[in-house]
């Protein structure tokens, strides 16, 4: 069966606001979007392979979690929430600060490296062409509506150029 939306996959750096943007998406009821949270499809389906005493965090195994989701992302429709690199790259940048964990100064500053030297967008520019790279800017409520506005017109832009579906 054709897909008759896109998935729209956002991705960056824990704390810059991913799952706003998604958030935002969904509610425009005209798209019929849905946001599918990695970290939570990750916890509710048990996609972990062990957990990081150092960082204070699981670790997900990957194979199993694409595997988990891969029926839900043929139908299409989707904006995937996940801070790693699946298909494709949209960056925001952060609207606040990451706050501190618990207490947990390592992975704080584990995040703010990644972000400082653009890991996840360097992995991004290795793994695909320029112009499926999108980054965009949250420093301000402005920009995250503006943001959610174009990610909107491009998906009208999709779905009516794709009517009988991909």
């Amino acid at each position: 069966m054709p897909r008759t939306k896109p998935n729209i996959i956002i991705t960056g750096t824990p704390g810059v606001g991913k799952s706003c943007h998604c958030e935002h998406l969904a509610q425009i009821t005209e798209l019929g979007l849905k946001h599918l949270s990695i970290n939570h499809i990750a916890k509710e389906r048990n996609c972990y392979d062990g957990y990081d005493d150092e960082l204070k965090s699981h670790m997900i195994d990957e194979d199993k979690l694409l595997d988990e989701i891969e029926d839900e992302v043929k139908e299409g429709g989707y904006i995937i929430d996940w801070h790693i690199l699946l298909l494709c790259y949209v960056r925001i940048r952060p609207f606040y600060m990451i706050d501190w964990r618990n207490g947990e100064y390592k992975k704080l500053q584990e995040n703010l490296d990644a972000e400082i030297m653009q890991v996840i967008l360097e992995e991004a520019r290795e793994a695909y062409d320029e112009e499926a790279i999108i980054e965009l800017r949250s420093d301000t409520t402005e920009e995250i509506d503006s943001n959610v506005d174009r990610i909107s017109a491009w998906t009208r832009h999709w779905i009516q150029n794709n009517p009988e579906g991909v």
